[in-house]
């Protein structure tokens, strides 16, 4: 038994136009990180659409404001009003929490819709449906729907809507179209100017803030919350997870100014105790209704089973659970949400012998994390790294938080124009790793191969494994290369 969890520092549719009563099953389905089309004419269409979007501001190139977006929505007839939402920000785990909130959701019968980044493989992922992401066809059609509005709006402002702000509104439309109902929405960066806060959102839910993105959202917990608590509306339902104190103390301020009901991981609800499982954990969670027992969460980490807590915690916000009714979710359809999560990319297994981990992690935070779910999930007894990371984080940090639990890493760089020079990567990781433990291999194909050989030192039956993390980017790329999808 893991020591309970209580006290910890504070620091496409099932059927595609049919009734929500003919669902046949809670939670997305396991194949939801979709391959390129196998049609030919449909993968030339997406590529085509992909290209254009490439034509405008990627999302690291920002003008903070809402007024494009806010200006897109209005000529295409607020499409973002006619559903209820769940807006998620923070540092880490938005995208995982946002996967559990929609199974659980699905689980209760209703129409989801959700909308994270990055994408792990394919860009369709990014807006999903009833717990799937939209095909490649419907992806094509809302483009080719919302581009003369596009166009519009890029006319009438200083600078033409960018990339993010683009899929955001073809993520509101396609939604309304279907129509869900409740929408999931992750913001791509920070709240208060990010492009998904045009939605009021019923529930406003903060992960962990950390210090990521520094140069856009600030330099202290304090100043990040700041920016973060712009999802928290008037009346809403807020679910924070446990914070920095300066952190927290903001978002609670901003929680009172806007009159806004809270609730906080550790005291209005968390995680009782957890038990390490096969294929990952059994849980015990506090919600606002009461205690949750044996939920079995297929996912790895002490950090998972906190966001397994937030995401039961705005479920049942969003049902009322704790203001208009007093009884608990069903525990049977939470067990049932919850045992169906999945998270592409978020320590996953994608192959034996020796066993080869993807994690997306790419701040020092997330790196702890996932270096700490790793100790408490696998028995590597040699555990080799292959890392590509961009070049705008905060890379030492990430390479130190790894160093206890790599024998060795090998350094590359994934395609992204963002990536950092392998080289470059290199230089830092011999200061924190030392030379000797220090491999360079540029392409990220050879990095696989050489990884797996030093994995493979230890013998057929022993220890060894890899662990492939850095960038979203860089574990997408591996998961192809590596078969899946």
């Amino acid at each position: 038994m893991i020591e309970a969890e209580t006290d910890r520092d504070p620091d496409l549719a099932v059927i595609e136009a049919g009734s929500r009563t003919l669902r046949t099953q809670g939670g997305p389905p396991q194949a939801d990180v979709p391959a390129r089309p196998a049609d030919p004419e449909v993968d030339k269409a997406l590529r085509e659409v992909e290209a254009d979007l490439a034509t405008r501001w990627g999302e690291t190139k920002l003008e903070p404001s809402v007024s494009r977006i806010a200006a897109l929505m209005d000529v295409l007839g607020e499409p973002q009003r006619s559903y209820p939402s769940i807006h998620i920000t923070g540092t880490n785990g938005k995208t995982s929490t946002a996967r559990m909130i929609e199974a659980l959701l699905g689980a209760f019968e209703l129409r989801t819709g959700r909308y994270t980044s990055p994408h792990v493989q394919s860009i369709t992922e990014r807006i999903s449906r009833d717990g799937a992401p939209i095909s490649a066809e419907r992806f094509i059609e809302t483009y080719q729907d919302i581009k003369p509005y596009v166009e519009m709006v890029d006319g009438q402002q200083e600078y033409r809507l960018s990339f993010f702000e683009v899929l955001t509104g073809m993520a509101y439309a396609a939604f309304a179209d279907a129509p869900v109902d409740v929408a999931v929405v992750e913001v791509g960066m920070g709240g208060s100017w990010d492009a998904t806060n045009v939605i009021d959102g019923d529930v406003a839910v903060v992960t962990p803030i950390d210090l990521d993105h520094t140069d856009r959202l600030g330099e202290t917990h304090a100043e990040i919350a700041t920016e973060k608590s712009g999802i928290i509306k008037q009346d809403a339902t807020v679910i924070l997870a446990q914070q920095p104190v300066d952190a927290a103390q903001v978002l609670l301020k901003k929680a009172v100014e806007v009159d806004a009901t809270v609730a906080r991981e550790g005291l209005e609800f968390g995680v009782v105790a957890r038990q390490v499982a096969v294929g990952g954990q059994l849980l015990t969670l506090r919600g606002l209704g009461g205690e949750y027992p044996e939920v079995y969460l297929p996912l790895h980490g002490g950090h998972q089973a906190h966001n397994a807590a937030v995401a039961l915690a705005a479920v049942e916000a969003f049902f009322g659970v704790g203001a208009q009714r007093a009884e608990p979710l069903d525990l049977d359809t939470v067990r049932k949400a919850f045992a169906a999560v999945s998270s592409p990319g978020r320590l996953e297994v994608v192959r034996r012998s020796p066993t080869v981990v993807l994690d997306a992690a790419h701040n020092p935070a997330g790196a702890a994390a996932t270096a700490e779910a790793v100790r408490e999930a696998f028995d590597f007894t040699r555990l080799i790294g292959v890392v590509g990371a961009s070049g705008d984080k905060n890379v030492r940090g990430l390479l130190e938080a790894f160093e206890p639990i790599f024998a060795e890493v090998v350094v590359t760089q994934n395609s992204s124009h963002r990536a950092m020079d392998s080289d470059e990567l290199a230089a830092i990781a011999v200061e924190v790793f030392g030379e000797e433990r220090v491999q360079v291999e540029p392409r990220l194909p050879d990095a696989l191969e050489a990884a797996i050989t030093l994995a493979e030192e230890e013998g057929e039956f022993a220890g060894g494994g890899v662990l492939v993390t850095g960038s979203v980017i860089t574990v997408g790329e591996a998961r192809l290369l590596l078969g899946k999808g």
